[in-house]
């Protein structure tokens, strides 16, 4: 599936999915990598690792920085999928050298949670095993 490359590089992992928006300054927990914000539908789930899939940011720039210590603190996605990139996710996942596209074709909706995919930063592709 082809979308826009937002942050370089290439990783892989299971498809981490919500329907909400994420706020990484004080909904995400740097020093686990838990979604601790409450009521959000990934609140509990370990972000670490995985391919985080989301319509977009919201809240503080600080958003920026704690997605940097939460790859520092080797706690991070693997990749980041929007559906639209806005400045305070994108800047994260560029200084944390975390591979992001956004606007993938409508069909990306369709994958279930758990899907390993791959996300090329570089070219803004994302792949998955069909068999899966």
């Amino acid at each position: 599936m082809q979308g826009r490359s937002i942050s370089r590089g290439i990783a892989d992992g299971e498809l981490l999915v919500s329907s909400e928006p994420i706020s990484f300054l004080s909904g995400v927990d740097p020093e686990t990598g838990t979604v601790v914000e409450r009521g959000h539908p990934l609140e509990g789930q370990s972000i670490a690792g995985r391919v985080l899939a989301f319509p977009y940011g919201k809240g503080s720039t600080v958003g920026s920085y704690v997605i940097y210590a939460l790859k520092q603190n080797d706690l991070a996605p693997a990749a980041i999928i929007n559906t639209e990139a806005e400045p305070i996710i994108a800047v994260g996942a560029i200084i944390a050298g975390i591979p992001m596209v956004d606007r993938l074709p409508p069909e990306f909706s369709d994958l279930p949670p758990g899907t390993r995919v791959t996300v090329n930063g570089d070219t803004g592709e994302v792949s998955y095993n069909e068999t899966a």
